[in-house]
């Protein structure tokens, strides 16, 4: 078999087992199971990741030079353009932007980091997927049919854009320079945490909620219990009109236009959470304007979220899988493989937190040797 054939046969057999749980759709919540999660290989470190900073964009310098001291990135590995600040981009300046940057970045670089919070989007597709996997103009005629499906989320490695031509990529945003530092120090402070287990569980929080059209995903919740092959990770099933205390909260999984007091919770460095509504990834939002923004995700704790940018119906695949999400993070890559993994469709959604969190990351040799 010719080897374009055979990494072509491979990652749809990647992609169907990724997504085996949502053929839980026909079935009771009583009947949840977990369903199969290729393993995945190494995980995009410093050493691989392009950082992109705006200098037209105070914010954008003052977080962009403190990530690539903080995280080591190389200086040949940071590019440098000029961008309007303002939601969204016009295919011109898009396309600018992403030659700059395919010009500029060494070949060893599989994952970007994007240190601004606008723009996000370009016309109706979100920044991060147009960087990373091409822009889908076709999309803007009827946003809520089906986009073109991320080769990513069937990619088993660490190195994408030499294998696949993609970058996966995630947005520095936060609504304030203290705001994004301290979600950076977060993401520093998870690395290898849970990487032998912990005392107490890790907790993935997965919201049931009274929205119809927004809980969809309840039908691919895991079972409530131990994460399958996991020391010290943990499913609880809740229901947002009825939660608990949340305590140790590393996943948090809803859909509602609007969660009621996200911070009233105990957030693990490196916690990922997102709510299924159609523009939680307007990142220009107000602090309680209309549909929360994901922006309140990382304000509450959350290191890293997840959002829609223009209307994308509720389609499971346009929105981060729950239980590929869990498990992915669980294996030890960073939050920026887990989430562009359990997302199929993501032309519309953008991708913002801190993007080498690595909780379950294993220790390096050298640093654990005495």
């Amino acid at each position: 078999m010719a080897k374009a054939g055979f990494i072509k046969w491979q990652a749809l057999a990647a992609l169907c087992l990724a997504w085996a749980a949502a053929c839980q759709a026909a079935e009771p919540a009583s009947e949840a199971r977990w369903g199969r999660m290729p393993r995945l290989y190494g995980r995009i470190t410093a050493h691989e990741l392009g950082l992109v900073i705006n200098t037209a964009d105070p914010y954008s310098v003052a977080v962009g030079e403190h990530y690539a001291r903080r995280r080591g990135i190389p200086p040949a590995q940071v590019v440098r353009v000029q961008l309007p600040q303002r939601a969204s981009l016009s295919r011109e300046e898009f396309v600018a932007l992403d030659q700059a940057i395919r010009s500029q970045m060494p070949e060893n670089v599989n994952g970007l980091a994007l240190a601004w919070v606008q723009p996000y989007a370009v016309e109706c597709n979100s920044l991060t997927s147009a960087l990373g996997m091409g822009l889908q103009p076709e999309v803007c005629a009827q946003s809520c049919a089906p986009t073109r499906a991320s080769p990513y989320a069937s990619y088993f490695g660490a190195r994408p854009w030499i294998v696949l031509g993609l970058r996966p990529a995630m947005q520095l945003a936060a609504r304030s320079v203290p705001a994004a530092l301290a979600m950076i120090e977060r993401g520093i402070a998870s690395d290898h945490m849970l990487a032998a287990g912990a005392a107490e569980p890790a907790m993935a929080w997965l919201a049931a909620t009274p929205d119809a059209n927004r809980n969809v995903r309840e039908r691919l919740f895991p079972p409530a219990g131990a994460v399958p092959g996991v020391a010290g990770f943990e499913v609880g099933r809740v229901k947002s009109d009825a939660l608990p205390q949340l305590r140790r909260t590393l996943v948090y999984e809803t859909g509602l236009a609007r969660v009621p007091a996200p911070p009233g919770q105990e957030w693990l460095p490196g916690a990922l959470a997102d709510h299924l509504t159609s523009f939680g990834g307007h990142l220009e939002r107000p602090v309680g304007d209309g549909q929360m923004s994901v922006l309140d995700w990382i304000d509450a704790g959350a290191t890293a979220s997840y959002g829609t940018v223009s209307e994308p119906c509720n389609h499971l695949q346009k929105f981060p899988h729950p239980q590929v999400l869990i498990q992915a993070y669980a294996q030890g890559v960073s939050a920026l493989e887990a989430y562009w993994h359990s997302v199929a469709w993501p032309a519309q959604g953008v991708f913002v937190g801190e993007p080498l969190a690595a909780p379950f990351a294993a220790v390096p040799a050298s640093a654990a040797t005495p």
